[in-house]
């Protein structure tokens, strides 16, 4: 799972990805509901940035009374069964998320240290993403994961005990394939840990105080 994580900045999206960066601001670490820029396949098939809130169901969006469930991630497990998931998942709204860190919690000293989770080459790299908008034409996503219990490297996180899972970061190669994919079982072969020689991680400062946006 990932629920904090830094997201790319304007010029990155120009350079890297080779989108115009969205209107409004978004922080450097984010945090679920927290605004962030996510990338798609515009309705007349050009790839745009637009700003999205990481989770799929946002807190702001849950009616008063129901029980909050998180929705940051999404089990591909259940990403085509559950009611957060499914409709978007069988539609094929994919996206990448840009990012250029994720932070995790690692256990092994007995006590949570959070740890940053990059590529080697420090370059920017691309998250799977599934998106929905909502009636007030504003859009929301979520970060789909896989087990990693086996990953010489993702497993290291979370407490023990618990189910290891990761999310998946997409080589450039894969980006067109993915975000065009409107197949949903042709968009699971997509969904695989990332080789742990291509990533470095190591314990990183506690952030800022979190605040909602």
């Amino acid at each position: 799972m990932c629920v904090n994580y830094a997201p790319v900045q304007r010029q990155v999206l120009r350079d890297i990805f080779g989108v115009e960066p969205p209107r409004g601001a978004w922080k450097e670490e984010v945090w679920p509901d927290y605004p962030a820029p996510i990338i798609r396949i515009s309705p007349d098939g050009i790839r745009e940035a637009i700003i999205g809130t990481f989770s799929m169901v946002p807190r702001a969006k849950i009616a008063p009374g129901t029980r909050y469930f998180p929705t940051a991630n999404a089990r591909i497990e259940t990403i085509g069964k559950l009611s957060s998931f499914a409709r978007h998942w069988q539609a094929g709204q994919l996206c990448l998320i840009p990012a250029t860190a994720l932070y995790e919690p690692n256990w092994e000293t007995g006590k949570a240290v959070r740890w940053k989770i990059a590529l080697c080459n420090g370059e920017p790299f691309a998250i799977a993403g599934l998106w929905r908008g909502w009636p007030d034409g504003t859009v929301s996503y979520t970060m789909p994961t896989t087990n990693a219990d086996h990953h010489p490297l993702m497993s290291r996180f979370h407490k023990p005990g618990e189910e290891k899972r990761g999310v998946v970061i997409l080589p450039p190669g894969e980006w067109h394939a993915w975000l065009s994919c409107r197949d949903p079982e042709a968009a699971r072969r997509f969904l695989r840990q990332y080789p742990s020689d291509l990533l470095a991680a190591d314990a990183s400062p506690l952030p800022p105080p979190r605040k909602q946006p």
